[in-house]
């Protein structure tokens, strides 16, 4: 039995929820989504430049799982960027602590 998913706090709420190639219809295109902790992650380590300890701390996760959180995050970035994926800005409700600032 896999072990609860903790609680994440995340402060930052998107623009828009979609990002998708410009010209192309939405029905037209797949999708990825990317959760809520995962802009979250991105947010803190690549636009606010936090070491991942510190936004390990911030999001109230281990470390660790930051990393897996930052890495699965650039992977579905890069990935709707170079393969003219629509990305999708989900809100992922469980388990999420939406704290604001």
């Amino acid at each position: 039995m896999a072990r609860p998913r903790k609680e994440r706090r995340i402060s930052c709420r998107p623009a828009f929820s979609c990002f998708k190639p410009n010209g192309v219809a939405m029905g037209e295109l797949s999708v990825i989504s990317l959760a809520d902790d995962e802009l979250e992650a991105l947010k803190l380590v690549d636009m606010d430049g936090l070491s991942h300890q510190d936004a390990a701390n911030e999001l109230g996760v281990s470390r660790q799982t930051l990393g897996n959180i930052v890495a699965a995050g650039r992977q579905k970035v890069a990935s709707a960027l170079i393969n003219g994926f629509a990305l999708e800005l989900s809100s992922d409700n469980q388990n999420v602590d939406h704290t604001t600032q």
